[in-house]
C-alpha cells in the first residue's frame, strides 16, 4: 500500500502515526495491498476553502474525503480486492486539537487526528453517517478499527471517542 502523507499546515503532528494508523485501517478493510492513498493535513484557512468548495458549507472542517476509484472492501473473504486509487484525506489539526480537548474523555491532538484518519479512509470506502444505522454501522467499524490499532501499538488507556459529527 502506497500512502503518502503531506503536511501543508505548519502544525508539528505525528505524521508516523497517521501513516500507521492509514495503513492498519487500509489492511482491516482489505483493500488491495497495491492501492494508493493520500493524507493531506493543511491549515484551517485551506480546510475552509474546501469545505465552502465541495460542502458548500462555512467554515473549516476536522477531515474531508475525496475518493477517487470507489473501492470498496471484497464482500466475501475470498475475493480479491480491486487494485487502484483509494483517494485523498484532507486533515485539520486546529479542528483536530480543539475536538480532542472537547471531546467526553479528552485527548491529544495526535489522537484525534488518527481517529479522524480512519473516519476518512471509511468515508473514502463508501460508508457513511447520515443515517442512524449508517452512522451505528461506520462509528463501530472506526472504534473496532482504532482499538485494534492501540492494541497492535501496545497504547493503553481509553481509546478516543467518535467526535466527527
Amino acid at each position: 500500500m502506497s500512502i503518502d502523507v503531506n503536511n501543508e499546515s505548519g502544525t508539528a503532528i505525528d505524521e508516523q502515526a497517521i501513516l500507521d494508523v492509514a495503513r492498519y485501517a487500509v489492511a482491516r478493510m482489505r483493500i488491495h495491498p497495491l492501492s494508493e492513498l493520500s493524507v493531506i493535513v493543511v491549515d484551517a484557512e485551506a480546510m475552509e476553502q474546501l469545505h465552502i468548495q465541495w460542502m458548500d458549507l462555512p467554515g473549516p472542517t476536522d477531515v474531508m474525503s475525496f475518493p477517487m476509484d470507489e473501492l470498496r472492501p471484497p464482500a466475501k473473504d475470498d475475493e480479491e480486492p480491486p487494485q487502484g486509487l483509494l483517494g485523498d484525506i484532507v486533515l485539520c489539526p486546529e479542528v483536530a486539537k480543539k475536538q480532542g480537548e472537547d471531546a467526553p474523555t479528552g485527548h491529544s491532538m495526535d489522537e484525534e487526528l488518527q481517529l479522524l484518519t480512519v473516519h476518512g479512509v471509511l468515508h473514502l470506502l463508501g460508508y457513511d453517517h447520515e443515517e442512524a444505522d449508517e452512522k451505528a454501522e461506520m462509528f463501530g467499524l472506526q472504534a473496532a478499527i482504532i482499538d485494534g490499532w492501540r492494541t497492535e501499538q501496545g497504547l493503553t488507556g481509553p481509546s478516543p471517542a467518535p467526535t466527527v459529527t
